[in-house]
């Protein structure tokens, strides 16, 4: 019954004409303005572009999670109805533009251009700015171009990287140690290491990627500050032998200067990571 119903809804829209590229996705003309008037949003990411650079009327739903405390733009979602990623619950809107980064699962993009309904997908990013793709301007210029609204995209691009050059980069010879609830932490070649960089701080964690807080080093060296984030959320973590638990990761949290960071800026890699940047900048260790 269920691939029926699927299969039915993507008859009604296979009709749909294709059109130019955005994003790795086919996107219909879709209004005579050139701009999607129907669009429907996957997940929490990809509700912060839509909220941010389209307008409210052209917002048909958002992901259930647009409203909550680790959504930048909760305050834009509120009012605007929510949807399941799911096919049956997204194509019965009728949508002419489908946003994500990973909502409905790795085959949702292929599954609703097949069904005629364009996907405009959330790029990923690991630099804060530069030429490549990956870079947050690069990011915002792809996603307000595919909403249809470039201007407003070359806006926020002006804005972050007016914000991203004001930083007075005083901590050189500071180090400062990220860690998450779970008792993780990042090295080079993560976005919140260029974040830990740009606000003049040298990252603590010296090997790339992310991984467990380095305890045994704290047992005799540790940073000049520890920068947490999410610790505000009501998370439950199952992991007993999680590092945040070890008596050296409290006496850490206990003792040395904490940065907390709302987990809302550090939730998706774009424009309002500024507001993590700044407040560690401002730091004084």
């Amino acid at each position: 019954m269920r691939a029926a119903l699927i299969a039915l809804i993507a008859f009604a829209f296979a009709g749909c004409k294709a059109g130019e590229e955005v994003g790795g996705a086919s996107v219909d003309a879709v209004s005579p303005r050139g701009k999607p008037t129907r669009i429907v949003s996957l997940d929490y990411c990809a509700d912060q572009f839509v909220l941010k650079l389209a307008d409210r009327e052209n917002i048909l739903a958002l992901s259930p999670d647009a409203g909550k405390n680790f959504s930048y733009m909760r305050a834009a979602a509120a009012g605007i109805p929510t949807v399941k990623a799911t096919a049956e619950d997204v194509l019965v809107l009728q949508p002419d533009l489908v946003v994500r980064s990973y909502g409905g699962g790795p085959n949702a993009a292929s599954f609703f251009e097949r069904a005629g309904v364009p996907v405009l997908n959330v790029g990923w990013t690991s630099q804060l700015d530069g030429p490549g793709p990956d870079s947050i301007p690069s990011v915002i210029e792809q996603m307000a171009a595919g909403l249809g609204e470039p201007d407003r995209g070359a806006v926020l691009i002006a804005e972050f990287r007016r914000r991203l050059s004001a930083i007075e980069r005083e901590h050189e010879t500071k180090t400062a140690l990220y860690i998450t609830p779970s008792g993780f932490t990042t090295g080079s070649g993560s976005l919140m290491h260029e974040m830990v960089l740009a606000a003049g701080f040298e990252n603590f964690e010296s090997k790339p990627g992310w991984r467990p807080m380095p305890l045994e080093r704290l047992a005799y060296e540790q940073p000049d500050i520890a920068v947490t984030a999410f610790f505000e959320e009501d998370f439950e973590y199952l992991d007993a032998w999680s590092a945040i638990r070890h008596p050296i990761a409290r006496k850490l949290l206990d003792q040395k200067d904490t940065v907390p960071l709302h987990g809302a800026w550090t939730a998706c890699g774009t424009w309002f990571v500024m507001d993590a940047i700044e407040t560690m900048a401002a730091a004084t260790p």
